[in-house]
């Protein structure tokens, strides 16, 4: 009898992953504050598409790569730190940062650039892939005739419950944010906060090893 394709098991265990707050919650929960419901979604396609390239990485084995290699792992690290800590600072400095704007403000930035950053936050985290290489073989027998197959189906689950996930804190935020945003000084801690979010995921990810 074959194992079935999705199990209580890996759906619980993604689920969790994917509702931890990261890099991709906070930008998710930015855009849904700042440019309303349709940016969430954007943005969290944009956070489930960043995933789809540690997963190539990890079905081909170049995760191995990053985990035997000290030099190509520290180096995408530290393009990731640098780039939250990019974020953080732009976040910071931007006085619009969380102002209110739609889709047809010449300020915001184009559903495009909003899914270009969206794919950086994930893109840039090595320890992503090296999660999938970890996380993948527990539900998939090598042995099984259609192991490649397999993984990819399970990654493209993981990568449809990571894009719900993110789009329900997105919608959230962005029912809130006229609350939210519309008081001046809620609007200053909120960039406060997401900035000393971004820095501190990129802290814990300077910090993190192999």
């Amino acid at each position: 009898m074959s194992t079935p394709l999705l199990t209580p098991e890996f759906l619980l265990t993604t689920l969790v992953i994917a509702a931890t707050p990261g890099t991709g919650v906070i930008f998710t929960l930015g855009a849904g504050l700042t440019r309303g419901v349709r940016a969430s979604l954007v943005a969290a396609f944009g956070c489930a598409i960043g995933i789809l390239p540690h997963v190539l990485a990890a079905v081909t084995g170049l995760a191995a790569l990053l985990n035997a290699s000290a030099v190509a792992f520290q180096s995408i690290k530290y393009l990731g730190v640098a780039y939250l800590l990019f974020m953080a600072w732009q976040t910071w400095r931007d006085r619009g940062g969380l102002t209110l704007t739609d889709a047809s403000d010449e300020r915001s930035p184009s559903s495009l650039r909003v899914v270009g950053r969206a794919v950086l936050v994930n893109l840039l985290n090595p320890k992503l892939t090296i999660f999938f290489f970890a996380f993948l073989p527990q539900f998939v027998h090598t042995d099984e005739p259609h192991a490649m197959t397999r993984m990819l189906a399970l990654s493209a689950v993981f990568m449809l419950v990571t894009f719900l996930v993110f789009a329900v804190y997105g919608v959230l935020a962005a029912v809130l944010r006229t609350r939210i945003v519309s008081r001046p000084r809620v609007v200053v801690w909120m960039r406060r906060t997401f900035a000393g979010a971004f820095v501190a995921l990129g802290a814990r990810l300077a910090l993190t090893e192999r």
